[in-house]
């Protein structure tokens, strides 16, 4: 390719950030609109404006990206011969995840770094091994403090720059607190013993390590030009990292978009896109509006959504796609008329030519799975869910576990899972002892314990013996939330867990209740026994349904990155997409607006067709409510819309198959 037309492939806004190449540039990059390609190809020009490869860099997110982005690279500069110096094999562009990138700095420093050369990098289990000790050490049972909701801490607080030293004189006088300060110092020591570090550390040492002078300018003399990949999803030590490298020359290009910015509770800020250029002075603005994915139609909705955000940066995405068929929407009866529309109309595309791996479905909360799985496999359709199925989630196997142990006091495996939920300190030797029938010698404090526990089992025996199964599991969920504490005087804490996490898990609860109110006009003992068996069925044949060329079913979060022909967002009510926790009146503006940025995200993956749906009535806690749809529907305009219509004539057979 000679070096006149070797930008031919370029839009104009893509070719305008291609050629700035010096000073800070800030690269809008709307869903769909090429940017890797851009990056891709300012590096290629970089090198044959005479740019040593060995001073570029260049940061993404993940390792997929990663990879794609040096295949890209490597390909554009096997093409392009025609540059003013050759490309050794050790002449490239450095190309790395910011984790990778905090390794390669430590290995170089890693004297300073406090670790020996040939230091390791321990994964989320290696860590959670550590964590565990460290709690056994300081006399804590980790059955009671789970090492893996300590860890998210400790991340969360790496995240932010905050070291274990600074997050103890704060924590310390707190009850909980004060426990994860001890841990964490213990978890500190041990890392150094085995002269490790986790994946925190190599953002959080790295960085460290760059304010220190010498090294910083080692770094920004090393990498004169800079890439930042999904700037929106930076957190302050990412943010800390760039700007120490960049610093001397100011050759940054940060690319991203403000409204794709979803990752908040992952410490994610989104003031660091929207204080770029008063980071950098002088600094260059491209936007780059043309979307190469979806349909006229579809960017027209995506745009009206997203432009009532505030916390953003005007601008609009464009296409010279087709303007393509309206959104589908569809009004269902139930959440089950929801889930057969979708599933009706999956078959009817594929029997149309189109492979089940380009259709996708989302949802905002993992509960909402469970009704469209169950779909799926009663239609036989192929799918694969992103994420964890929902009859092999933690607390959907603990509420089962508890209702099958109180009928079959013989199963040892359900009194191993649910022995110590809530925590109660029962290690293996008193459990072995119980199994084994000598429970009599057990010291007096773990006979009361089992004694609570037994006590809790037959409350939960007696009343799902007297009523419906749906409020049995309601039940259970309740009687054993009530049951955790973390020790004498300690506030009371639901083992499903605080936060996004807990909510989660107790709305698939929920989901469970649902599930279960089929079995509600049999006698309660009936119902619960037909429950227990058609579950475990259900679980079963979930577990052969692993197709790789299957229907994706995934949350909107775990759909970011990703495009499909034809995508069906469903469960769209007020309070469930936005969701009912962004209705509190204590949110920031910023939380507030998330949501509508996960519809622009949901909506900005479909490429040919969208389909919209709701339900009239959704089931929650047993009982069934009324809905409205969700104001994202509201506020698109008829004239890009078209009704979708599905005969609701009940005829088939549940997957939990009970006659009524």
């Amino acid at each position: 390719m000679s070096d006149e037309n070797k930008f031919l492939e370029l839009n104009s806004a893509q070719r305008e950030a291609v050629e700035a190449t010096e000073g800070p540039l800030l690269v809008l990059a709307g869903a769909g609109a090429g940017k890797t390609k851009t990056i891709t190809y300012r590096i290629l020009n970089l090198i044959q404006k005479g740019v040593a490869p060995e001073n570029i860099l260049a940061v993404t997110f993940t390792n997929k990206a990663t990879k794609e982005m040096q295949e890209r690279i490597s390909k554009l500069l096997e093409e392009n011969k025609a540059i003013n110096r050759p490309v050794s094999v050790v002449g490239k562009p450095f190309v790395a995840t910011f984790h990778g990138l905090g390794a390669y700095i430590i290995k170089e420093n890693f004297r300073e770094a406090g670790v020996k050369k040939y230091f390791s990098i321990y994964d989320r289990e290696d860590s959670k091994r550590l964590v565990k000790e460290a709690l056994v050490k300081n006399n804590y049972d980790p059955k009671q403090f789970e090492p893996g909701k300590i860890l998210a801490i400790i991340s969360r607080e790496k995240g932010n720059s905050v070291s274990v030293e600074e997050y103890s004189e704060f924590a310390s006088g707190e009850y909980f607190g004060g426990i994860v300060s001890k841990v964490w110092q213990d978890y500190e020591i041990a890392l150094k013993k085995e002269n490790a570090l986790d994946f925190d550390d190599l953002l959080l040492v790295s960085a460290k390590l760059l304010q220190k002078e010498e090294i910083r300018r080692a770094y920004s003399e090393k990498w004169k030009y800079i890439h930042i990949d999904e700037y929106q999803d930076t957190n302050k030590v990412q943010y800390q990292i760039a700007e120490a490298i960049a610093r001397d020359h100011q050759n940054i290009c940060a690319v991203g978009d403000v409204d794709q910015n979803i990752y908040t509770w992952r410490n994610a800020s989104i003031k660091n896109i929207l204080g770029f250029e008063k980071d950098y002075k002088n600094s260059k603005l491209v936007v780059l509006e043309e979307n190469y994915r979806s349909t006229k139609t579809i960017l027209e909705i995506a745009n009206r959504i997203i432009e009532k955000n505030k916390l953003r940066m005007e601008r609009k995405l464009i296409t010279k796609n087709a303007v393509g068929e309206k959104v589908g929407i569809f009004e269902a009866l139930t959440e089950n008329h929801e889930a057969q529309f979708v599933v009706e109309k999956v078959k009817e595309l594929n029997k149309n030519g189109v492979p089940f791996s380009e259709i996708a479905v989302l949802y905002r909360a993992n509960f909402q799975s469970r009704v469209l799985e169950e779909e799926f496999l009663t239609k036989d359709v192929p799918y694969q869910v992103l994420g964890t199925r929902f009859f092999e989630r933690k607390e959907i196997k603990d509420i089962l576990a508890f209702l099958r142990f109180c009928l079959n006091p013989e199963s040892i495996s359900d009194l191993k899972r649910i022995i110590n939920v809530p925590p109660r300190g029962i290690g293996k030797t008193t459990l072995l002892k119980i199994v084994e029938g000598k429970e009599e010698s057990l010291p007096m404090g773990m006979k009361l314990k089992m004694n609570n526990f037994r006590n809790l089992l037959r409350q939960i025996k007696n009343f799902a013996l007297q009523n419906p199964p749906s409020k049995t599991i309601l039940f259970i969920a309740q009687e054993v939330s009530e049951g955790a504490t973390l020790g004498k005087n300690a506030p009371k804490v639901a083992p499903w867990g605080k936060g996004e996490e807990g909510q989660e898990r107790l709305e698939n609860i929920k989901e469970l209740a649902v599930l279960a109110s089929r079995y509600d006009k049999l006698s309660p003992e009936e119902g619960v026994e037909k429950l227990l068996e058609d579950t475990s069925l259900a679980s079963d044949q979930d577990s052969d349904k692993k197709e790789k060329d299957g229907v994706r079913l995934m949350t909107v979060h775990a759909a970011k990155g990703l495009e499909f022909t034809y995508v069906f967002i469903t469960g769209l009510e007020e309070g469930l997409f936005p969701h009912d926790k962004d209705m509190d009146e204590n949110v920031s503006e910023e939380e507030a607006e998330e949501e509508r940025r996960l519809f622009y995200v949901a909506v900005t993956r479909a490429k040919k067709k969208l389909f919209l749906s709701y339900a009239q009535t959704r089931t929650i806690f047993g009982s069934r409510g009324s809905n409205i749809p969700s104001e994202f529907i509201l506020e698109i305009p008829d004239e890009f819309l078209e009704r979708e219509f599905l005969d609701y004539t009940p005829k088939r057979k549940p997957l939990l198959h009970i006659e009524f």
